[in-house]
């Protein structure tokens, strides 16, 4: 279950979408974000969006949707439960998200809890679930798959790969070359749990 992580900023989000087939970097590299400015839940985030066209622009969301009076109580999005809801007409809380709302989620990196793991933390100095920073080898960003409507959006997970495994059950879907357009486009589906891309993990201390 994704809780954090390091979003670009909506001046870089455009940057990237104006410099698309131009064959320059528009995003800087950076090795260690600053973990000040990573996204959580309630948190507001660049997003890019298709228009009526399928052409991307960048738009700013709230990280989560409400339930039971609670403002951010769903921000993460089971692509199995989607699809079946998509299946059974659309009923429930994601069938129309995923139906007319996928998106896509730009990140320099994403965080998962340790199932076993504990480390103490700085701010309270009781036991906490270690987490683990999760990028793409070398690449300054990538996208993550997500659904959204009226203004709020929801990373959508899948079943863990070989690098997420040993440390947690679920993960966002990581959105490989050529699959954003895929994840955007009708067959959708066939994305599921097909997370081969292979990430790179730092603990944090």
């Amino acid at each position: 279950m994704c809780v954090r992580f390091c979003p670009l900023t909506a001046e870089e989000a455009q940057a990237a979408i104006d410099s698309r087939g131009t064959g320059s970097h528009a995003i800087r590299l950076i090795e260690d974000p600053d973990p000040a400015l990573d996204a959580r839940p309630g948190s507001t985030v660049p997003l890019f969006v298709p228009d009526k066209t399928g052409e991307l622009r960048v738009e700013s969301f709230e990280w989560g949707f409400p339930l039971d009076g609670k403002p951010y109580a769903v921000f993460n999005t089971r692509i199995e439960t989607a699809l079946d809801q998509l299946k059974s007409g659309g009923r429930g809380m994601w069938g129309e998200a995923i139906a007319q709302g996928r998106c896509l989620v730009p990140v320099r990196a994403f965080y998962e809890s340790h199932a076993t793991e504990r480390t103490i933390s700085p701010k309270t100095g009781n036991p906490v679930k270690r987490q683990y920073r999760f990028r793409l080898p070398g690449a300054r960003a990538f996208l993550l798959a997500a659904v959204q409507m009226d203004g709020r959006f929801s990373i959508v997970t899948t079943e863990p790969n070989a690098s997420v495994a040993p440390v947690h059950n679920r993960m966002p879907l990581v959105l490989g070359r050529g699959e954003s357009s895929v994840w955007l486009g009708p067959d959708f589906a066939s994305l599921v749990n097909r997370n081969s891309i292979g990430l790179e993990s730092v603990p944090e201390r």
